[in-house]
């Protein structure tokens, strides 16, 4: 591979940018004394030690599991130089090794936004141990995300759907107990709301309508926060640099000023599409019995998010075709929520990580050697 086609992605992390490049990433953070410091690492390519992951739908349930952990590394190492400014003069660069790490690449979701409020507490910790803590704050917020996103995206739109069609179909809306106790009614209305109901097209789209909302919901409540806007700030800065990039242009303020902040191969793209996919996928396989239709929903997990990453990873090869166009859009409307314009010192930030990225690419390499 040219060093010209080397493909590159990344995250925003707190007061900084990750980027990654297919056997590299690097991390570059602005310290609160404007310093900007940073953390690379080569990387296994994990399709290559294991071949069987670069089959089509495969490859993308690995990516969307390397993408948590690469992101919660990348959100820890900015934590603790934005909050740990004492210990930040030395760490960061005593961190810049050459060890191999988890691959992924990043999006700014609920599992972002919970590292970055839960780390930001736990950094108040003893000067000997801020690594220990801060991997631990971490991993619980992951598992708090993983499970906050099933029962949001999940539980809460399944069970709602349910009872939309149990009573818009003739259900028992006025259900009440033998008893006549108000908890006793309360039950009855829930038990008739909850008779399972066989999922059908029409369930399942207004399934995912539900489920579209809440998130919806969710990213604008997210920034309203003036912390989470200076990441979603970062975010823009990235998406820039990344065009900047692709256009072969040189990797300064000015050039990637010029450029726009929503991208195809975002995130947020993403689980947009991941969405529109579930809609079509909970369709297929369905049950009359919300246990079940649950536990489908959750081992499809994997197919969807692989689905969806061939679809993303088509759309950004042939972006004129108008299928890809079409389903990728709601995600690129999207990111005028999920991206904020950045200024100039932001994307000296996205740059500076994108350059320590490419530096220990073996393309890059290879092309200096000549």
């Amino acid at each position: 591979m040219r060093e010209d086609q080397i493909i590159v992605g990344g995250q925003a992390v707190i007061e900084g940018v990750m980027m990654r490049a297919p056997h590299s990433y690097a991390v570059a953070v602005r310290r609160p004394d404007g310093k900007i410091v940073s953390r690379s690492q080569r990387l296994p390519v994990l399709s290559e030690r294991y071949p069987i992951l670069k089959l089509p739908v495969l490859r993308g349930s690995a990516v969307l599991i390397q993408s948590m952990i690469l992101g919660v590394k990348a959100l820890n190492y900015s934590a603790n130089v934005v909050f740990h400014e004492a210990e930040s003069d030395t760490e960061p660069e005593e961190e810049t090794d050459l060890q191999p790490a988890a691959i992924g690449t990043g999006v700014v979701t609920t599992a972002t936004v919970a590292v970055a409020e839960e780390t930001k507490p736990a950094t108040a910790i003893a000067k000997g141990k801020p690594k220990k803590t801060s991997t631990s704050a971490a991993v619980g917020s992951i598992v708090f995300a993983i499970i906050f996103n099933i029962f949001l995206f999940i539980v809460l739109p399944l069970l709602l759907t349910n009872m939309i069609f149990v009573y818009s179909s003739g259900g028992t809306i006025g259900a009440a107990s033998e008893s006549g106790a108000w908890y006793a009614d309360t039950w009855a209305w829930i038990a008739a709301a909850l008779k399972p109901v066989r999922p059908s097209v029409a369930f399942n789209l207004v399934d995912g309508i539900i489920r579209m909302t809440f998130f919806l919901i969710m990213i604008t409540s997210f920034s309203l926060l003036r912390d989470i806007r200076r990441v979603f700030e970062y975010h823009g800065a990235e998406h820039k640099v990344v065009y900047t990039w692709e256009a072969g242009e040189e990797l300064t303020v000015e050039n990637a000023r010029r450029k726009q902040r929503q991208h195809p191969r975002c995130g947020t793209s993403f689980m947009m599409v991941v969405m529109l996919v579930a809609i079509a996928a909970f369709s297929v396989v369905k049950f009359e019995s919300l246990f079940l239709n649950f536990l489908v929903r959750i081992s499809l997990i994997p197919v969807i998010a692989g689905v969806s990453y061939e679809i993303i990873r088509a759309s950004a090869r042939s972006r004129a075709q108008w299928f890809f166009s079409f389903i990728t859009k709601p995600g690129i409307w999207l990111q005028n929520i999920t991206t904020k314009e950045p200024d100039d010192s932001q994307l000296e930030v996205a740059i500076f990580a994108l350059e320590e990225s490419l530096k220990l690419e073996p393309a890059a390499d290879s092309a200096r050697a000549a």
